[in-house]
């Protein structure tokens, strides 16, 4: 299996992927997307390190370790607080009236969220859990308002992280209203492989339950197993113990007409 997906890193360069979230939401013969397109600021934006300067605070900023599945803030919690995943991966979740849980998205380390309180948002409208074994950052409100102020370039990377995200979540959202539920679990897997991104494409991605990635795409698990059985059937994934091994070859299912 080593060998199937060495490719995997230098084949990824040579995907019609774009910077930010990468994969094509919709046929380019329906809808063109132009969001693969992200403005040079946004990618030069990377290459400054957020920490540094979160690393200066002395007070109102704490440390805390969370493990799988453990609680960061609740839904309807006080918004008094920004949070930076130092390492881990975190599960943004809403849940309905009627007690139906959706996901929002699955934030890998080096993300900000929470940052909602910020505009002046008095109470979480989602929830944020873990995902795996993960060191975040608590920045208190007004602490972290400071910072921005006193710190233009951390301020300009922190909007130009803020943009890029919010291209992604743009791009999810019409590849919600257009595309198929396969192609939808085709392309969130490519993307939690950071294929198509700035950082390395990671072939072989975290466990991950079938009822979530459903979640994630607005679809039944039973079906999510349907397409997954699929996708390992003509070589796109396998499995091994560490998790779900992602060949390139997968942005076959996003861009099939």
């Amino acid at each position: 299996m080593a060998t199937q997906f060495a490719t995997v890193k230098s084949s990824a360069s040579r995907l019609p992927l774009g910077r930010s979230f990468s994969l094509p939401s919709v046929s380019q013969h329906r809808l063109k997307v132009v969001s693969n397109q992200v403005p040079a600021a946004l990618v030069q934006a990377r290459s400054f390190d957020l920490q540094l300067p979160l690393s200066r605070l002395v007070a109102g900023k704490s440390r805390s370790e969370y493990l799988p599945g453990e609680s960061v803030f609740s839904q309807g919690d006080p918004a008094n607080a920004v949070f930076f995943i130092q390492s881990g991966k975190v599960k943004l979740t809403v849940v309905s009236m009627s007690g139906k849980e959706a996901v929002i998205a699955h934030l890998p380390a080096a993300s900000f969220f929470g940052e909602a309180s910020l505009a002046g948002q008095s109470a979480r409208i989602s929830s944020a859990s873990a995902l795996e074994s993960s060191t975040i950052i608590r920045i208190e409100r007004g602490v972290m308002q400071n910072l921005l102020q006193r710190e233009p370039e951390f301020a300009e990377q922190f909007l130009a992280h803020l943009l890029s995200r919010n291209i992604r979540m743009e791009a999810d959202l019409v590849d919600h209203l257009f595309n198929s539920s396969e192609k939808r679990l085709a392309r969130l897997l490519m993307l939690m492989a950071n294929f198509g991104q700035d950082t390395a494409p990671i072939p072989v991605i975290a466990k991950i339950s079938q009822e979530t990635l459903a979640d994630m795409i607005g679809t039944t698990r039973s079906r999510v197993s349907f397409f997954l059985n699929r996708f390992r059937e003509l070589g796109y994934i396998e499995y091994d113990c560490a998790g779900m091994c992602i060949n390139s070859s997968l942005v076959n299912v996003v861009l099939h007409d």
